[in-house]
């Protein structure tokens, strides 16, 4: 169990990590942050910030000596970074951020456990992307196997045709075969150090451009008749990772069961509503499960929630939304203003 006055490090700059900071300080923790250059947000709340590119071995050993556990908030942070810090100072284990960098070992990964992901080809060619359209058909969706969020790294294939025209980049790509679901949703859940796993209520997720627009609950019926399934899965996925801290699956929810979407290794952006919406917020869970203490209750404490994102410009207005009752604010301090960024989310709660 990790001391009181103890340093928690966070690999990366982001709202995520600023957000997992507070949580720390309020049970007594210490936070410093280790990013490249950019609007580290996290700096904000953190005692310090390494800034500093992932591969500088020097510092990111400094940064190492001051920390006694280590954890990440951004799923992008290179393997070979993870694997830097001290063997059993760090959580979640960097096999987590291995298997869910690449979307082709994810997605066997999971049919391993006995899941079902969309219908996948790996294509490394534009002979091999064909053959993926003609066996799978279109629409279907061609990815980056790494690195792609948000939407990004992400080519809508409506037709034979789409797939001829596209200029394709020079990276490992897998396409999928389109999905007719209901509503998507998240398993969130968080697993201790003793392997006991809480999971909270699953939101329905509803994106606007490739990104979260909001998260409500309750989720609605067809979500909830395949949130035990789902959750059966993504603790498979937890133990098969002998995991720590808070792990995201993300889910199509189709009339033949759920079907697998992707992980993120970290807290998400989908349980933000946790934070006022249940007794202990993804966040808390976190610092709890990496610093070793006690997981906490992670009940909804509402009838209804909506967490919804402030995306770019929106940001300017967004203090208007605290007119409405019990609704509360986050606003990330970001500097810079981009269309699609994420600003900050707004989370009202119906008692």
């Amino acid at each position: 169990m990790l001391q009181r006055g103890s340093t928690i490090g966070i690999l990366g700059g982001g709202q995520l990590g600023r957000m997992m900071a507070v949580s720390a300080a309020q049970l007594g923790y210490r936070c410093i942050a280790y990013a490249p250059e950019g609007d580290n947000v996290v700096n904000q709340v953190c005692d310090d910030l390494f800034v500093n590119k992932w591969n500088e071995t020097a510092a990111l050993a400094a940064f190492a000596a001051q920390c006694d556990v280590v954890t990440w908030e951004f799923e992008n942070v290179p393997v070979a970074t993870a694997t830097a810090m001290p063997e059993g100072r760090i959580f979640p284990h960097p096999r987590a951020l291995e298997t869910a960098q690449d979307r082709l070992a994810e997605k066997r990964f999971v049919e391993g456990l006995g899941g079902r992901p969309a219908a996948y080809a790996r294509v490394d060619s534009r002979s091999d992307l064909e053959a993926a359209v003609d066996r799978l058909g279109a629409p279907g969706i061609l990815k980056t196997r790494r690195d792609g969020y948000d939407g990004k790294g992400q080519w809508r294939i409506g037709s034979d045709r789409d797939a001829q025209g596209l200029h394709l980049p020079d990276v490992p790509l897998i396409y999928e075969g389109f999905v007719e679901f209901e509503a998507e949703f998240s398993i969130i859940l968080v697993r201790g150090q003793d392997g006991e796993i809480r999971f909270w209520d699953s939101a329905r997720n509803t994106h606007e451009g490739g990104v979260l627009a909001a998260s409500t609950l309750p989720a609605g019926d067809i979500i909830e008749a395949q949130v035990d399934e789902a959750r059966e899965l993504a603790r498979q996925v937890a133990d098969a990772l002998k995991y720590v801290g808070v792990l995201t699956l993300e889910f199509f929810a189709t009339y033949e069961g759920p079907i697998f979407n992707e992980m993120a290794p970290r807290v998400h952006n989908s349980g933000h509503w946790s934070i006022e919406g249940a007794v202990t917020s993804q966040f808390e869970n976190h610092i709890r499960a990496v610093a070793g203490l006690p997981l906490g209750d992670t009940a909804t404490v509402a009838k209804a929630v909506t967490m919804t994102n402030i995306i770019g410009a929106d940001i300017t207005a967004s203090q208007d939304h605290l007119a409405a009752p019990d609704t509360h604010l986050h606003d990330y301090g970001k500097a810079k203003v981009r269309e699609g960024r994420k600003m900050g989310h707004v989370t009202r709660l119906e008692r």
